[in-house]
């Protein structure tokens, strides 16, 4: 079978990879559209999807590694009667949101479109990516089938797109453009089919998936997992972000982290008002030999690698203020970030031998659960949750104590009906 106009039948298959050679998805069946980008074309668009039926696919393409904001910078969407739309979601922000390209558009820019579609299946790949730049937009799904983690349940050792849809429906993928700078105008034609196509086969492989699922017995896991993943709310800031940065653990004393803290917080701000990608401002690497050397002067800063190229020469007297501030506060953070939870597991043995027992007993425990229903273990229960029951069990240490603890952790009671009696029963040995 050649890549042509008979992709339009191809009805959703197993295979094997290994067993069939993959038919490149080289354009989509109906052509590549422009991107919707007025008030007319999106109303015509949202009555076309309306109208149409089953679930729809849905995509969106952030500039991830060059903003500053995580928008969706183009909307993809699909639907049985309804064909493909890729919709640039730039224009329908209000006048002054433009102006402030780092804060995300109205909330409720796509309303219409998400009423429109209120009671469709929303069919995601990897969706815990995509709904927080979808929710800024007003959509939110209140049915979702999410065809990653179906295939992490379903046991696939490779869970990406490209890599699901050639195992699963024998076509194969493009995905040169995955990591391109979404926020470019005009997006280049190419970048338009790159886009087209990744809608193109998803409600097929949904299909695939679910009835994979079903004959293995996890479609109802999955379900809730998805359910679950439709309504979670978004990730709190964390208290000290710059704690993330690379490399930190090479700087040991406060007033370096001080400068760490200092030179992060500049970077971030300047990186929101510019909308630029935080580690095109100033890379971590960069922040860090700063705080390590800790420069007197504006020539010892130039000096450090970095911070002597063109771009960083001229906001030289910016990063010396921020370790001149550093070098004065008297608010010098901690060596070690306040603990969320128990301490790391490497330094259980020492602390608390009989919760080191109770870990290794429970990670057991979740080994072969996983091997079992050949799931990883992640997606059986978080590493956290394990951690925290095993550092602090509950008392009396029974199943349905376990599982009143692990509900109160998020679990899903599929996981929980797995899991509980058998952790309890390690815990207690």
């Amino acid at each position: 079978m050649a890549e042509s106009d008979d992709l339009a039948a191809s009805p959703a298959v197993q295979l094997d990879a290994e067993e069939a050679t993959p038919v490149p998805l080289l354009r989509p069946r109906d052509g590549t559209p422009d991107p919707i980008a007025t008030a007319d074309q999106l109303a015509e668009t949202i009555a076309r999807f309306g109208r149409g039926s089953g679930p729809v696919a849905l995509d969106a393409e952030r500039a991830s590694g060059y903003r500053y904001s995580q928008r969706a910078y183009l909307v993809q969407l699909r639907r049985d009667g309804a064909g493909t739309a890729l919709i640039d979601p730039l224009p329908f922000a209000a006048a002054d949101e433009l102006l402030r390209p780092a804060d995300p558009p109205r909330d409720g820019a796509l309303s219409a479109l998400d009423a429109a579609l209120a009671d469709a299946e929303w069919v995601l790949h990897a969706a815990s990516q995509d709904l927080p730049c979808l929710a800024e937009l007003g959509m939110r799904p209140r049915k979702l089938f999410d065809t990653e983690l179906a295939g992490r349940l379903a046991g696939f050792d490779r869970v990406g797109l490209g890599a699901m849809v050639e195992r699963v429906l024998g076509f194969s993928l493009e995905k040169t453009h995955s990591a391109a700078d979404w926020s470019t105008r005009p997006l280049p034609p190419e970048w338009l089919v790159y886009a087209a196509l990744d809608v193109e086969l998803l409600v097929a492989l949904r299909d695939a998936l679910a009835d994979l699922l079903d004959q293995q017995g996890k479609l109802a896991w999955a379900l809730e997992e998805f359910a679950a993943l439709a309504v979670r709310p978004p990730n709190p800031p964390r208290a000290e972000p710059w704690r993330r940065t690379s490399g930190v653990h090479k700087v040991r004393s406060q007033r370096g982290l001080a400068r760490v803290r200092a030179l992060w917080q500049t970077r971030d701000r300047l990186a929101r008002e510019r909308d630029i990608a935080p580690g095109r401002v100033l890379p971590d690497a960069a922040i860090i030999s700063a705080a390590i050397a800790d420069p007197a002067d504006v020539r010892g800063l130039l000096a450090l690698p970095v911070f002597s190229g063109r771009a960083n020469r001229r906001l030289v007297d910016v990063w010396m203020t921020a370790l001149e501030e550093a070098r004065a506060s008297t608010d010098l953070p901690p060596t070690s970030a306040a603990p969320e939870g128990p301490p790391p597991p490497n330094r259980w043995a020492d602390k608390n031998p009989d919760a080191a027992g109770r870990l290794t007993a429970a990670r057991a425990v979740m080994a072969e659960l996983s091997a079992e229903h050949n799931i990883p273990v992640e997606n059986l229960l978080t590493p956290d949750l394990v951690r925290r029951l095993a550092w602090d069990p509950p008392q009396p240490l029974t199943g349905d104590a376990v599982g009143e603890v692990l509900r109160g952790q998020g679990a899903r009671e599929w996981q929980i009906l797995l899991a509980a009696d058998r952790l309890a029963a390690a815990l207690t040995t």
